[in-house]
């Protein structure tokens, strides 16, 4: 792949679809219940408030790295004491998650074709990291979507109508 390929990945593939995947998240994140955010179908399972968070710090953490060109450890990756909701996941969410899409939307194709180191496992070139982050991110998106039936909550449309919100009003021609 080229810089002026991945360029073009960049801008009309992974931006749009970032940008498209990070609203559907949200409405899943906010579809939790508050009082039984804790829930978690099986012990070993997270629960759904660390599955959000999982998922919210995930891409943020992935966006980073394609922008900086590292990846570095900071953290043990557990959900900070100040994040207790799931509208607190939405509030650092939408925060962090917007600087990290401006600094790759920032990047030329000489960057997005550079090869990242991924801890040793693998090496892509960043903009590869882009698909990556998303496929990671639609799956915990869907563990955390079958939760949310469960704990009593209702599942938003995700790629087309859900039962519980059924198909929206056609406009009248």
């Amino acid at each position: 792949m080229n810089s002026e390929q991945a360029t073009f990945l960049l801008n009309e593939i992974y931006l749009p679809q970032i940008k498209n995947e990070h609203k559907t998240t949200r409405r899943v994140i906010e579809a939790i219940p508050a009082e039984k955010c804790g829930w978690c179908p099986d012990p070993v399972s997270k629960s759904a408030l660390d599955l959000a968070w999982h998922i919210a710090s995930s891409e943020c953490f992935f966006l980073n790295g394609i922008a900086n060109g590292k990846y570095e450890q900071t953290g043990d990756g557990s959900r900070p004491a100040s994040i207790n909701t799931p509208a607190d996941v939405l509030k650092w969410y939408d925060e962090n998650h917007a600087k990290a899409v401006a600094a790759v939307s920032q990047l030329k194709g000489d960057q997005l074709v550079r090869v990242v180191d991924f801890f040793g496992m693998f090496q892509f070139p960043a903009i590869a990291f882009a698909g990556l982050m998303s496929s990671h991110s639609i799956h915990h998106r869907g563990q955390l979507s079958s939760y949310l039936r469960p704990m009593g909550g209702k599942v938003p449309s995700i790629y087309g109508p859900s039962a519980d919100e059924g198909l929206p009003a056609r406009a009248s021609a």
